[in-house]
């Protein structure tokens, strides 16, 4: 069974692509994933669980689940949907069906912590001073 893709709601796609470091932009982040686990541990720690309505299919594309995991953030995948859940059995290797539960926890804090984000930085020319 290939991995999950980690999707991004499609209105909040324009702020996820200016929160990415380009030449040329204000941007703190190196890859779209740190952006997706920044704003998922951000909507974990307000507890803004957002469901995505509509999905974002070009820039950026749905995330293969292999990019959080070789970035190290798999862990931070488990521990919200522990948080989330209060279930160790989130946890399971069986079936499949709890790894997309996780990833679809992780999705929603995302989502909720994006939306924080975009009114937080609402004005900013530089993203990356308002963030510190």
């Amino acid at each position: 069974m290939p991995l999950p893709r980690i999707k991004v709601a499609k209105d909040k796609a324009e702020l996820v692509q200016k929160l990415l470091d380009t030449k040329g932009s204000t941007g703190a982040f190196q890859t779209y994933a740190d952006i997706v686990a920044f704003a998922a541990s951000l909507g974990a720690k307000y507890q803004k669980k957002v469901p995505l309505t509509e999905i974002s299919q070009s820039e950026p594309a749905p995330i293969s689940l292999e990019v959080f995991i070789s970035r190290g953030y798999d862990y931070l995948i488990k521990l919200i949907a522990i948080a989330d859940t209060q279930d160790i059995k989130i946890l399971s290797t069986e079936g499949g069906i709890s790894e997309i539960n996780r990833v679809q926890i992780f999705e929603e804090y995302a989502n909720g912590g994006l939306e924080k984000l975009g009114n937080e930085l609402r004005g900013a020319v530089d993203y990356t001073e308002r963030l510190v």
